[in-house]
């Protein structure tokens, strides 16, 4: 069945496939796909022109032919056997979580004939900054894609420099303040307020009623958590023991084993049997502590861990909540090329996905 016996094909589907079909043939016809699509002579005229504008194709009388190397030069990079777009994108870390996220960012440009340049930087705002001025000082870039520091007057700052570049930016795992009004920002999120929320679900369906919370000082994701699961512990009608915001990781030797020791004693204490800590390696430290100090887990105490990129590897494997990081990369990545194709007159998008969670043998039933 043709799209003109079905229905019609619309806005960035539309000049996507004709992009591929020049890839395949080399030239269209707007006849031809004018019926194909089941719209107007017109609209297909529109859409080669836009093609056009933007350096992929060269129109000739009644249709376009894919823009070669030897055709005037317009956006860099773009030609009939190389990238449409150049993007930069910059993340606060190559190591943890981010990897995901990228992979997710590589593997959609490499299929959407976007070239992708990636930069890590640290999760100071002076350094994000930096690291996106190298990119946009350099030329040649279409768009950005970035996780800005969206805290406090720096990240505010930074937010509202990000507004005003002359390209288009897709925030991941960031978003800008209401407070701050920015209308052309766009990004793609996890719903780390509902992941909070799931967390408390999921231990008060296995029948827990007094828990406890270790979020990460040093994450930007916490105060979400916190949210949704602050929220979910009053509406359940749980009893909250312990509520810690603090780093594991800034704290040496004893100076750990005693914040652990600390937490653990008033988990005891209070007859705490399930809690919440972010982010894996935390859950995982204090996991190992409490088995070192005699406790017998999950019997004792159920954990359930946000982020998952190393809970399995706890002993037992650690329940977790994990954002869909490649999913969250390629969805900027899909995001980006529909800004560039479709121009400003396409509504600002912003998009939030939702964390599975992963039963492991770290929760049990009461």
């Amino acid at each position: 069945m043709t799209d003109s016996e079905n229905r019609p094909v619309f806005g960035i589907a539309r000049r996507e496939r004709i992009m591929d079909q020049l890839r395949t043939a080399g030239a269209v016809r707007v006849a031809d796909l004018a019926r194909e699509f089941a719209v107007s002579e017109l609209t297909v005229r529109r859409d080669i022109g836009e093609l056009a504008d933007r350096g992929l194709v060269t129109r000739v009388h009644g249709g376009a032919t894919l823009r070669s190397r030897l055709d005037t030069t317009v956006a860099p990079r773009a030609s009939s056997a190389g990238p449409r777009y150049r993007v930069g994108m910059v993340v606060p870390s190559l190591s943890y979580y981010w990897p995901q996220i990228v992979i997710g960012a590589r593997a959609a440009a490499t299929e959407l004939g976007v070239q992708l340049v990636l930069r890590g930087a640290s999760y100071e705002p002076a350094d994000q900054r930096r690291q996106i001025s190298s990119l946009i000082d350099s030329g040649g870039f279409h768009g950005l894609i970035v996780a800005p520091e969206n805290q406090g007057p720096d990240g505010h700052a930074l937010l509202s420099w990000l507004e005003q570049l002359p390209v288009p930016a897709v925030l991941v795992e960031r978003q800008a303040p209401s407070s701050l009004a920015l209308t052309r920002l766009e990004w793609v999120t996890t719903d780390h307020v509902f992941g909070g929320y799931q967390a408390a679900s999921h231990l008060a369906a296995l029948g827990h009623r007094t828990v406890g919370l270790l979020t990460s000082s040093q994450s930007p994701t916490s105060g979400q958590l916190r949210r949704g699961w602050g929220r979910a512990v009053e509406e359940l009608g749980l009893v909250q023991t312990v509520d810690l915001n603090a780093s594991l990781d800034s704290r040496e030797g004893d100076e750990r084993a005693d914040f652990i020791d600390r937490m653990l004693d008033r988990l005891r204490e209070t007859g705490t049997t399930a809690m919440m800590i972010h982010s894996d390696p935390q859950a995982l430290l204090v996991q190992q502590h409490a088995i070192d100090r005699g406790w017998s887990l999950p019997d004792e105490l159920s954990i359930i861990a946000y982020d998952d990129e190393v809970a399995e590897n706890g002993a037992p494997p650690i329940t977790a909540l994990r954002p869909p990081k490649q999913h969250v990369g390629r969805r900027a990545v899909e995001m980006m090329l529909a800004r560039l194709v479709e121009g400003p007159s396409r509504p600002v998008e912003r998009v939030q996905v939702v964390p599975v969670l992963h039963p492991r043998e770290s929760t049990v039933a009461m």
